[in-house]
């Protein structure tokens, strides 16, 4: 009897010491956790890891940031794990989290007339985000660091594409609506009857005219640049069939005088790698980046070029030209533009180049004009900006136009559609796997194990 006592009282000094030992652990994680505060984002396309381009911009901020987020309290926790995650990039980063019902009058003269409502302040400088999303946060914080209006101006008259024209294909709303969402303003230029650009055009886009330009329109276009102006410029292949496309000698000729020489051709991609993502050699995927500021962090995201020539660069006598990105040696350029079956046996093979940069010195201090060419307009349509990295490409060229290299960097991706699609038979055999299979197994080991103990 005594040995039992004794055997059950070493039996409950050795649970108490166990017990006493994981609340110590629990005790000790729990401090950790509170003391340093750290998260692993284990989702596919970091949907809760803020962007490399807002993590850049805060951690190079030489002033405080500080958020304020007016709202009702049970509308706090729903900001701040977007909020927190701000907080965990720098120590000058400051959320603010007010009641808009006791802080009534304080609402008022901050300007909030509905919530939530969140402020960005940088600085002296406090600007709006319109949304919860890192985009509108990180956005207002641009704003509010940079300052002053950059305008993104599309040149139409001459068949470029419509930034009204929302439909899948050609129309340019969707990158108007992402040039705006990115802290520019834009505005159509027509350059007939009248060519001239106004001054307060940050960015001059010239998409894909398939009409000739007006010898004043180049000039207009040439002077801009010349003058210290930053263009995007992208002229289609010219094609001679169906909806014939003029070869546009006039600004050809401009461009080659800055040493960007743009070929009559087409090129086509014959590595099978559009394949992939059901596409044709019509539409060459860029996976070759130069080492320039705008591609530099985009080596490991492809890009895609329908409907593209080639282009060649060289050094002019003003200008310094750089290529951005290449075909890789599959690719070949066909100059036979009439005929849409194209003869891929009379092409020449490549690697080709697709897009460059330069700069043309004007001899004025921090006044050097900036200009880029792409062989395509089509990239940037509706149909085909939301592929792969031309998103973050296009807004990487308007940042470097507009000198704003800082924020070159790849955005955050939209979320990913991860649903499990399941036919009748898989779905039958997953509920009776899950709800009657295991849970049976699981009972029979029980009764088993107790079986043996018995």
């Amino acid at each position: 009897m005594a040995t039992t006592k004794t055997h059950r009282a070493a039996n409950f000094a050795q649970a108490a010491v166990y017990t006493v030992i994981i609340v110590a652990i629990l005790g000790v994680l729990n401090f950790l956790a509170q003391r340093y505060n750290k998260s692993f984002d284990a989702t596919a396309n970091k949907k809760y890891t803020l962007s490399d381009q807002t993590a850049k911009v805060v951690k190079n901020m030489k002033g405080d940031l500080t958020i304020t987020y007016w709202d009702r309290p049970n509308g706090f926790p729903n900001a701040e794990d977007l909020f927190n995650r701000y907080k965990g990039l720098s120590p000058k980063v400051t959320v603010e989290y007010q009641d808009v019902d006791k802080k009534r009058t304080e609402a008022i003269a901050a300007g909030v007339k509905s919530v939530p409502t969140i402020l960005v302040k940088v600085g002296n400088k406090t600007e709006t985000a319109k949304s919860l999303t890192e985009e509108e946060v990180s956005g207002a914080m641009v704003r509010a660091l940079k300052g002053g209006d950059r305008t993104a101006c599309f040149i139409s008259g001459f068949g470029e594409g419509s930034t009204t024209d929302t439909t899948a294909g050609e129309g340019l709303g969707n990158a108007k609506d992402l040039t705006e969402k990115n802290n520019y303003k834009t505005q159509v230029v027509p350059l007939i009857p009248k060519a001239e650009i106004p001054t307060d055009c940050t960015i001059l886009i010239v998409a894909g005219p398939k009409r000739n330009y007006l010898q004043p329109a180049v000039d207009a276009i040439k002077n801009y640049v010349e003058n210290g102006g930053r263009a995007l410029i992208m002229l289609d292949p010219p094609l001679k069939f169906k909806t014939e496309i003029d070869d546009n000698d006039g600004l050809v000729a401009v461009l080659d005088s800055w040493g960007v020489k743009m070929h009559k051709d087409l090129v086509l991609d014959l590595s099978g790698v559009g394949q992939l993502f059901g596409l044709g050699p019509e539409f060459p995927i860029v996976t070759k980046y130069e080492d320039h500021a705008i591609v530099r962090e985009m080596k490991d995201l492809p890009t895609g070029f329908p409907i593209t020539r080639s282009l060649e660069v060289a050094k002019g006598d003003k200008t310094m030209v750089s290529a951005l990105f290449s075909t890789t040696e599959d690719a070949v350029a066909t100059d036979d533009l009439k005929n849409p079956q194209v003869n891929v046996k009379s092409a020449k093979r490549g690697p080709w180049t697709l897009g460059a940069a330069g700069t043309y010195t004007t001899g004025k201090e921090n006044g050097n004009g900036r200009f880029v060419v792409v062989g395509t307009s089509r990239w940037i349509g509706n149909g085909f900006l939301s592929f792969n990295g031309n998103r973050d490409l296009y807004l990487n060229m308007l940042n470097w136009l507009s000198s704003d290299e800082d924020l070159i960097s790849i955005r955050p991706k939209d979320p990913e559609d991860r649903r499990l699609n399941m036919n009748p038979r898989q779905a039958t055999m997953l509920f009776y796997g899950s709800v009657v299979v295991i849970p049976l197994a699981i009972i029979f080991a029980g009764v088993g194990v107790w079986w043996k103990r018995r």
